[in-house]
């Protein structure tokens, strides 16, 4: 009853419909961003994820990418999360087959407020990501969730674990970036613990799912841009 209850707060809170749907379309991968929005990452912060993604999705490597796949597509939404309550879109579902689409995904990105708020529900994001996925009038040949933070704490919400078994349970595959800060454009602290380490043992799952990690602006667009080829191209990261 009580896991009933929160996939429909789920549902009414993500403003998803549930009810039938047309014919679905068909794409080589079903992508849910999760950004870090929490109470540790102030406005800087969320604007240098945001344009770390934004370069990534119009660089021509990851457009030659797409285009490579059997059906030459992919389907990305962008979800800024927080606390248990706050899971917010703020680029929904986009059909990338092309320069034009990445690029008005990318300008939505940019100009949208930041939306979400609140201390750390990690297993609530691995949650609305699902649903996102679940519900959407998409079929991806892959589905990938993945999952940006800086720390691997969760205050509030359902057990990372549960979400996360859920998730794989479920054939999707979590991937994250680990955002360690310790440079001047970086403001929030980073975490007493190896973080890398965390998002592996505790986050990530699923075939050929990894780490990337982030501690500089400069290394953001580089370390987005080759997680989204990995996740693009279906292979494992060796680095």
């Amino acid at each position: 009853m009580r896991r009933a209850f929160a996939l429909g707060f789920l549902i009414l809170g993500l403003g998803l419909k549930t009810g039938p749907v047309a014919a679905l379309e068909e794409v080589d991968l079903e992508l849910v961003i999760l950004a870090d929005a929490s109470g540790s990452i102030d406005e800087a912060e969320i604007q240098f994820q945001r344009q770390g993604y934004a370069d990534a999705i119009t660089h021509r490597d990851v457009l030659a990418a797409i285009a490579r796949g059997i059906r030459g597509r992919i389907a990305v939404t962008y979800v800024e999360w927080g606390d248990e309550t706050s899971q917010e879109v703020v680029v929904p579902w986009t059909i990338i087959d092309g320069l034009a689409p990445a690029r008005s995904f990318a300008d939505k990105l940019r100009k949208t407020p930041r939306l979400a708020f609140g201390s750390n529900a990690i297993g609530s994001a691995i949650a609305a990501a699902q649903m996102l996925i679940e519900t959407n009038a998409i079929e991806g040949f892959r589905k990938v969730i993945d999952f940006g933070g800086d720390s691997a704490n969760n205050w509030n919400g359902p057990p990372i674990s549960v979400a996360r078994a859920d998730a794989l349970k479920a054939g999707m595959v979590i991937n994250g970036l680990a955002i360690l800060c310790h440079e001047s454009d970086c403001s929030g602290q980073p975490v007493e613990y190896d973080l890398e380490k965390a998002f592996a043992q505790q986050i990530i799952g699923g075939p050929g799912s990894f780490v990337i990690t982030v501690d500089s602006r400069e290394s953001l667009a580089k370390a987005v841009r080759r997680k989204l080829l990995l996740e693009i191209a279906n292979y494992k990261s060796t680095q």
